[in-house]
């Protein structure tokens, strides 16, 4: 009778383990390993900007728009102002569209007192860019009122973009500085030179502080709903020129920015009720 032998424990297949596994000392178990995610999720480095690249991109707009201060000069020198009137208005107003809203409106025969009302209400929405630059920039106190005096279209283009506080500050400065300096400096020069030009209507001199403004605005168009509103708002303004007094079309242009949120909103709830229903079927 051949003699059976006893395995130890542990060593030696089971009928009921599956094929391949082993069951011994040293086998691999069954049990899924779980590796640690080798991934490691570092925090984002802060995004910075050299302060350099800042300066030379705030020279370029300031350099640029600066220097159609002479067609302000020159058309308001035409329109019948003194030399002394129209730099007083660049000096102390200091907002291109304004200020050639004033005097076109001089120009073309319009009461004084509704040409400079019109001009305000047009600088009004430098108030609203104030109310953002204001949060972006946190500038001590007493250099506020001093600030808000270079709170204009180009300041504020050049100043939302940067990405960090000192950025914004500086892009905001340069500006501010070298448009002040040069568009008083042009627009004195432009005063000068109005007789030497003749007929200022002739040179469309006009057309230039509004064709700088939409070399800025347009690159800053990414979206689909930005250029809708900024369509909108060029059609109510043509649409109203005709029938109300210069600068008021301008103010309610502004209304397609809400119009087209609030279209754009109750898309976007319908939408969502939609596939909720849906999905509740």
């Amino acid at each position: 009778m051949a003699e059976q032998t006893t395995l130890p424990e542990g060593v030696g297949g089971s009928a009921d383990a599956p094929h391949g596994t082993a069951t011994g000392p040293g086998a691999r178990s069954d049990a899924t390993v779980t590796k640690p995610d080798a991934t490691v999720t570092k925090p984002d480095a802060a995004v910075t900007k050299p302060d350099a690249a800042v300066v030379r991109d705030a020279l370029g707009v300031g350099i640029a728009v600066g220097l159609s201060g002479f067609a302000f000069g020159v058309t308001s020198a035409g329109s019948g102002l003194s030399l002394l009137q129209t730099c007083a208005l660049s000096l102390a107003v200091f907002t291109g569209a304004s200020q050639f809203a004033l005097v076109g409106a001089l120009a073309a025969g319009g009461n004084p007192y509704t040409a400079a009302a019109g001009a305000f209400f047009l600088g009004v929405r430098n108030s609203f860019y104030g109310l953002r630059l204001s949060q972006l920039l946190a500038l001590p106190r007493a250099l506020r009122p001093f600030a808000a005096q270079w709170v204009i279209d180009e300041t504020t283009a050049v100043t939302l973009p940067q990405p960090t506080r000192r950025a914004a500050r500086i892009g905001f400065t340069v500006t501010g500085l070298t448009l002040y300096v040069l568009w008083n400096l042009t627009t004195l020069l432009g005063a000068l030179g109005a007789e030497a030009l003749g007929d200022t209507d002739t040179w469309g001199l006009d057309a230039a502080s509004p064709a700088v403004f939409l070399a800025l605005l347009a690159p800053m168009l990414k979206s689909t709903t930005e250029r809708v509103t900024a369509a909108i708002a060029v059609l109510l303004a043509l649409g109203l020129l005709p029938v109300l007094p210069a600068g008021v079309p301008v103010l309610l242009s502004a209304l397609a920015a809400p119009a087209v949120l609030f279209l754009s909103g109750r898309r976007k709830g319908t939408g969502g009720a939609t596939a909720t229903t849906e999905e509740n079927r």
